[in-house]
C-alpha cells in the first residue's frame, strides 16, 4: 500500500459486502464530519475478493484504468481509503 502520489486524490470508503450487485450507495460522515462514500460490494469480504471488486467497480465508475486505482487503508476493514487519479472524484455521485 503505497502513499498517494501528486497526481490523485484520496477518498474514504465504507464497504457492505455480499450486496446484490456493486454500486454506489450515497454519501454520510465519519464521526469527526468527513465524507464517506458508501459502496455496496457483490463480493465476499474473503481473501481480499470484495478489495479487489471495490477496486474494479471504482476504476469502471470512474473511467479510469485499474493500475489508477489503489487501496491506501483499510485492506481488512469495512472503511478504506482509496487513491483515485486526480479530477475523477468529479464522476463520483454528488454529496447531498
Amino acid at each position: 500500500m503505497a502513499a498517494p502520489s501528486p497526481a490523485s486524490e484520496s477518498i474514504t470508503c465504507k464497504v457492505t459486502p455480499n450486496a446484490r450487485k456493486s454500486e454506489f450507495a450515497g454519501w454520510s460522515t465519519d464521526e469527526k464530519g468527513r465524507p464517506l462514500l458508501l459502496v455496496k460490494l457483490h463480493a465476499p469480504p474473503l481473501e481480499g475478493k470484495a478489495n479487489a471488486e471495490l477496486l474494479r467497480f471504482l476504476s469502471e465508475a470512474l473511467g479510469c484504468a485499474k493500475s489508477q486505482v489503489m487501496l491506501v487503508r483499510g485492506g481488512t476493514s469495512r472503511l478504506k481509503v482509496v487513491e483515485i487519479p486526480a479530477g475523477a472524484s468529479a464522476r463520483l455521485p454528488l454529496r447531498p
